[in-house]
C-alpha cells in the first residue's frame, strides 16, 4: 500500500515520478493489483471498488487519489488509452461517467455529510493535461467559483452544445445539459463525439467534465462540459481544474 500511495502522489503531468514510473502507473495498479485481489480473494485492494459482474473487459475500479480528502478515480480493467480511445463511446460501451457518478458515494464516506449533487463533478481530461496513459475519470467535489456560476446560469444551458456563457476556471467551455436522477443510457463520451463539429476526429484534444445539477422546478440533471486544446493560447484542456480536492464546499454546506 505505502508503494501505491508514492506512486498516487507524484502523478501530476511532468512529476518526478511520472517520469520514473511511465504512463502506465495506473494499469499497473489496477491490472497487477486491484483485479487479482479481487478474482482471488474478494478484497479489490489497493482499491476501493473493482466491479466484475460484466467481465473484466466491461468492468472497473475505483481507488482514491492520494492527493486531496475525498478525491477518487474511476479507471475501467480493460486497457483504454484515454478520451480518445473510440471503444468509450461505441454504441454498446460501459457508460464508465455513469458508473463514475454512482461512485460519488465514496466520497461521500469521507465527509460528515452526503454531497448535493451539485457539489460533484467528473472529469476526464485531454492527452495534454495528463500523465497516464491509461483512461480515468476525477471524481471530486467542485470548486466553489464553478459551482456558482453553472447554478447562475443553468437555465441557459440547452439540450446541444453551445458556449457557455461565462469563463469557468480561466477558461471558456461549450455546454450542454442532460436530464435524469442519473446518466442512464446518456454516454458523455458519444454525446461529445456526435455534437461537437470536429471533436470525433480529435478527442484526445478535448476535455470533458460532468457536472451534478439542479434545475427550475428541482428537476435533477448534469451539465455536460467541453473544452478543446489550445497549446499556443496555454490551454491544455484539463478539466480536472473544476474540481477542488480540498473541498471547500463541504464546509460550506
Amino acid at each position: 500500500m505505502a508503494a501505491v500511495a508514492l506512486f498516487l502522489a507524484l502523478l501530476a503531468p511532468g512529476s518526478a515520478a511520472a517520469r520514473i514510473f511511465g504512463p502506465d502507473a495506473l494499469w499497473r495498479i489496477v491490472h497487477e493489483q486491484c483485479v487479482p485481489d479481487q478474482q482471488r480473494h474478494g478484497d479489490p485492494a489497493p482499491c476501493a471498488l473493482v466491479d466484475l459482474s460484466h467481465g473484466v473487459a466491461r468492468g472497473y475500479a475505483v481507488l482514491k487519489d492520494i492527493r486531496g480528502a475525498t478525491q477518487y478515480l474511476l479507471i475501467p480493467t480493460a486497457r483504454l488509452g484515454g478520451i480518445e480511445s473510440a471503444a468509450v463511446r461505441a454504441p454498446d460501451a460501459p457508460n464508465y461517467f455513469a458508473a463514475a457518478w454512482r461512485a460519488r458515494t465514496f466520497l461521500d464516506e469521507r465527509l460528515p455529510q452526503p454531497l448535493p449533487r451539485d457539489a460533484v463533478v467528473l472529469a476526464i481530461n485531454s492527452r495534454f493535461a495528463r500523465s497516464q496513459d491509461q483512461l480515468h475519470i476525477h471524481i471530486d467535489c467542485i470548486r466553489a467559483d464553478v459551482r456558482a456560476a453553472l447554478a447562475a446560469h443553468a437555465a441557459a444551458v440547452g439540450p446541444r452544445w453551445a458556449p457557455f456563457a461565462v469563463p469557468l476556471a480561466g477558461r471558456r467551455y461549450r455546454a450542454m445539459r442532460v436530464m435524469g436522477e442519473t446518466l442512464g443510457t446518456a454516454n458523455p463520451f458519444a454525446l461529445l463525439a456526435a455534437g461537437v463539429p470536429g471533436a470525433r476526429a480529435a478527442m484526445g484534444s478535448h476535455t470533458l467534465a460532468v457536472a451534478g445539477a439542479v434545475f427550475a422546478g428541482g428537476r435533477p440533471g448534469f451539465i455536460l462540459l467541453d473544452d478543446e486544446a489550445n497549446l499556443p493560447a496555454g490551454d491544455r484542456a484539463g478539466s480536472e481544474a473544476l474540481q477542488d480536492h480540498a473541498c471547500a464546499v463541504a464546509r460550506r454546506g
